[in-house]
């Protein structure tokens, strides 16, 4: 669980992907130590994964992007994951419960190219059926900070020296 800090913190991270450590402190009027300690407890319990960039796929050559459920073959979990996850173009895979087992988001530098990964996945001897939609344009981005604001706890009570 992650306190009203802890989102303060990754949203200024968010808003300032360069930020130092010493920058976050005068941002949240904490001591460095403290945004210190606190990043190491976010990223130690998996919270925080990761500094990457955000990539925008279509100025990056790949304006196509489908979500593509899959139906398998009983007991083929581990032979679709294998084979998704050796194909660039899924960018993520999950299962689910429903008529798919598994959804997956895959993007392609064109529809020539969404539909030979199409082709390929469909080919697979693991993979029964498939069932595809293209997306026409993002309607809401990825985005976690609303969710961490409506869970977020009082942070614990800071020492005297900083009331």
């Amino acid at each position: 669980m992650v306190d009203r800090l802890d989102v303060a913190l990754i949203e200024a991270m968010h808003d300032h992907p360069r930020v130092g450590d010493l920058e976050l402190s005068r941002l949240l009027g904490v001591a460095r130590a403290t945004v210190q300690s606190r990043l190491r407890k976010l990223e130690e319990s998996g919270v925080i994964t990761g500094y990457a960039p955000d990539i925008d796929l279509a100025a990056a050559g790949h304006p196509v992007q489908a979500f593509v459920t899959l139906q398998i073959v009983q007991g083929s979990i581990d032979a679709v994951t294998e084979e998704l996850m050796s194909l660039p173009s899924v960018l993520e895979a999950f299962i689910t419960s429903g008529e798919a087992d598994i959804v997956c988001k895959i993007a392609a530098t064109s529809h020539e190219d969404l539909k030979d990964t199409l082709l390929h996945i469909s080919g697979s001897g693991s993979v029964a059926r498939t069932s595809s939609v293209i997306v026409l344009s993002e309607l809401v981005p990825p985005r976690v900070l609303p969710i961490l604001r409506r869970g977020a706890t009082e942070p614990p009570p800071r020492a005297p020296a900083f009331r």
